[in-house]
């Protein structure tokens, strides 16, 4: 947060002693004595209990934020033209509003719209389930993990690709479980991963994945999940981003639930993700 400038995000996330995520954000400096950070509205409350607890003497005061900023997810066009000039994670004002471009998904611009909100009046969107559900998916697919309250204490940082995608500065000071995250990125090879999977079955944060020829362990679980939209009277179906042992992508089949449960389709990756086990090389995209 010291080094965070006025034109720019940053994803974050905050870990147990062992080094699993507690829980993520996105993080930006709405003016110069205000931090906002952004996290799953079901790991809220308890990551600002948590947090809280470490104020101490510092002359800072931790609140919840959600009724004081409309925050509103834009994408297609009016995203791309709104934040013209700005990189992903960049931040700057357009209309009245304060945007943040956010990384493309599968080639769709996205961004978020934040502005004020003037006491009780909310500006009004009528519901839209359809936006709502690309929305969604469009957030799965940007292979961008989010913390969920079922998947807690889950991973370490890597799992979910947290290095791959800026998400952890290793020369930063002490945090909690800094010696494992550190541990897992500089004396061992990464033998978990996240990736993106297609499912003829509704799939949900903190299912767990199994392999076809292991009925007892599961090889990875689910981070997050969308629906794809689908007509009337067909069977549900969608994307997941899902932590997997790399060993489980080399033959036989993933599944959901369980080893005979609903297979898993592999998508490519909007980057580069390593793939090697052992000392082996390998990149998927």
């Amino acid at each position: 947060m010291l080094n965070l400038g006025p034109d720019e995000a940053r994803l974050a996330g905050y870990c147990s002693a062992k080094g699993r995520l507690l829980a993520s954000f996105v993080m930006w400096k709405p003016n110069a004595e205000d931090v906002l950070l952004a996290c799953h509205a079901s790991v809220l409350a308890a990551t600002l209990k948590r947090l809280s607890m470490f104020v101490m003497r510092a002359k800072c005061q931790l609140t919840d934020a959600t009724a004081d900023v409309e925050w509103l997810g834009v994408c297609g066009d009016p995203a791309r033209q709104a934040t013209a000039g700005l990189q992903p994670w960049g931040r700057g004002e357009f209309a009245g509003a304060n945007w943040i471009r956010l990384p493309d998904a599968s080639g769709t611009a996205r961004a978020w719209r934040m502005t004020e909100r003037a006491g009780d009046q909310a500006l009004q969107v009528p519901p839209d389930i359809a936006a709502l559900q690309r929305w969604q998916r469009l957030e799965v697919e940007s292979g961008i993990p989010v913390i969920e309250a079922a998947t807690v204490d889950r991973f370490v940082p890597q799992m979910l690709n947290y290095e791959l995608i800026g998400a952890v500065n290793f020369q930063k000071g002490c945090y909690p479980g800094q010696e494992v995250v550190a541990r897992s990125q500089y004396r061992a090879t990464a033998k978990r991963r996240a990736f993106l999977f297609t499912c003829d079955a509704r799939a949900v944060a903190g299912q767990e994945v199994f392999h076809s020829a292991d009925a007892a362990q599961p090889a990875g679980m689910v981070v997050n999940a969308a629906e794809l939209t689908h007509a009337a009277g067909q069977a549900a179906s969608c994307v997941a981003l899902v932590e997997v042992k790399l060993s489980a992508l080399d033959g036989g089949a993933l599944h959901l639930g369980a080893a005979d449960g609903a297979p898993l389709t592999r998508l490519p990756m909007p980057y580069d993700v390593p793939t090697a086990v052992d000392g082996e090389t390998g990149t998927a995209t």
